[in-house]
């Protein structure tokens, strides 16, 4: 199947990293389907690269399941929306610790299962990619949920990929450090807090969301024909410090 026939799903397609990647895999040939919560900023992507756009909210497991069911058959997958609730660990909520994994993990699981079953049923091959983070392998202050949400995230990676590798699915996930998204700007706003992290990666900078797309769509295509089960950093040298 040529790369204009794959149709592909991108999550939090409206902003980031996820806008990012429905640009690029759209200009690469691909027929985008892209999720997000903001119907404006679907309507301005849809402009943008006449995308498919549906409005969904995955903290919500029922709705993400029928938007998943809802523009069957895909091939591929990008599992990209994520939140962050930052807070010391002492002051977490139960709240906003289950609304984290609820969205950047359980979501992902949810749509994966859902494409899985589609080409298991079609005999066809895909592939998934998911959005994880640095967060995934480090403890960050304030970020007791979301750094769950990604370890858990990379646990189920690897579990997908032993499970359905057999099939021909092939699946793995992109761990950025801090990425210049709205949301990294908000997390990472304050220099006293950023400029000890950027001492720690060799580039002297982070990420930019342009950066991880570029990665994404590389995973997505026949020349990542072999990796597989994979959580491939994109930090600059961060973890090799």
């Amino acid at each position: 199947m040529s790369a204009a026939a794959r149709r592909v799903v991108v999550t939090g397609a409206t902003k980031g990293i996820g806008r990012a990647t429905a640009m690029l895999l759209a200009a690469q040939g691909a027929e985008v389907i892209a999720f997000g919560r903001d119907a404006g900023e679907l309507a301005s992507l849809h402009q943008q690269i006449g995308c498919r756009c549906v409005e969904v909210d995955l903290a919500d497991a029922d709705a993400a399941r029928n938007a998943a069911r809802s523009v069957l058959p895909f091939e591929e997958l990008v599992n990209n929306a994520g939140v962050v609730h930052l807070a010391p660990f002492l002051d977490a909520s139960v709240e906003d610790f289950d609304h984290t994994i609820a969205v950047n993990t359980r979501a992902p699981m949810i749509l994966a299962q859902e494409l899985a079953r589609s080409l298991l049923q079609r005999g066809e091959r895909g592939a998934i990619v998911n959005v994880s983070s640095l967060a995934a392998h480090l403890g960050t202050p304030d970020h007791v949920a979301y750094c769950a949400s990604k370890a858990a995230l990379d646990a189920i990676t690897r579990v997908m990929a032993r499970e359905l590798g057999p099939s021909g699915i092939r699946v793995n996930s992109v761990n950025p450090a801090i990425t210049l998204t709205a949301m990294g700007a908000q997390a990472w706003s304050d220099p006293a807090r950023s400029e000890p992290m950027l001492q720690r990666i060799p580039m002297r900078r982070f990420v930019e969301p342009e950066e991880v797309a570029r990665v994404i769509a590389f995973l997505l295509s026949a020349d990542a024909a072999m990796i597989h089960g994979s959580c491939i950093d994109v930090d600059g040298g961060f973890r090799a410090a």
